[in-house]
């Protein structure tokens, strides 16, 4: 009978322990779930300006590519922005509603912009797709000299912005990525935008 009992009792301690761990390491579970969503997007956004960057300077890379591809639009195959869009598409879901795109290079014009020699502050222009994201302007090239000569080189730069909410709502995680200022919160729904851009330097 002694024995009996003691078997009872540790089946109801275990029992106990479990009910109260299990809160714990649920909210362990998702808020890895979380982090683990927030870095993805991280990754997969730089990814997607990197690759677009590239391209935007390298076009198809063959002799009888084009020179440099179009900026847009965001639905013809050989652009920069389709790429990049298309580059989200591998982890985010409705990219196109969700994200936008910013390019800046000489094709974006029709016809392509020529430099001109004593023209101060030339600039790439931009062209923005999407309605995700504010974008900074095209900076000037340092390259330009005290006598604004054209330069060997143009800046293209490709900005990416992706808005997400994190999967699962109402945990710690939230409200730890509510500091960031990327983050903002509307009826408990957090949402974040990431932006990401890169830089690189086009043939002229």
């Amino acid at each position: 009978m002694r024995k009996r009992k003691l078997v009872r009792g540790c089946l109801g301690q275990s029992l106990l322990e479990t009910v109260l761990i299990l809160p714990f390491l649920l909210t362990l579970v998702l808020n890895a779930v979380n982090f683990a969503f927030f870095f993805l997007m991280a990754l997969n956004i730089t990814s997607a300006s990197r690759s677009a960057a590239i391209y935007s300077v390298m076009g198809g890379a063959t002799p009888a590519a084009i020179a440099l591809p179009k900026a847009g639009p965001n639905t013809t195959t050989t652009t920069v922005s389709y790429l990049a869009y298309q580059d989200l598409t591998g982890a985010v879901y409705a990219p196109y509603s969700n994200a936008g795109v910013q390019v800046c290079s000489t094709s974006t014009t029709s016809p392509p912009s020529v430099l001109s020699p004593g023209a101060p502050n030339q600039r790439t222009p931009c062209a923005s797709f999407g309605s995700v994201g504010t974008f900074a302007a095209s900076q000037p090239d340092p390259e330009l000299n005290a006598s604004n000569t054209v330069p060997a080189f143009m800046l293209n730069r490709v900005d990416v912005a992706f808005r997400f909410s994190p999967p699962i709502p109402l945990s710690p995680f939230n409200i730890a990525v509510l500091a960031s200022p990327i983050c903002t919160s509307s009826r408990g729904v957090v949402t974040c935008t990431f932006y990401r851009h890169l830089v690189m330097r086009e043939m002229q």
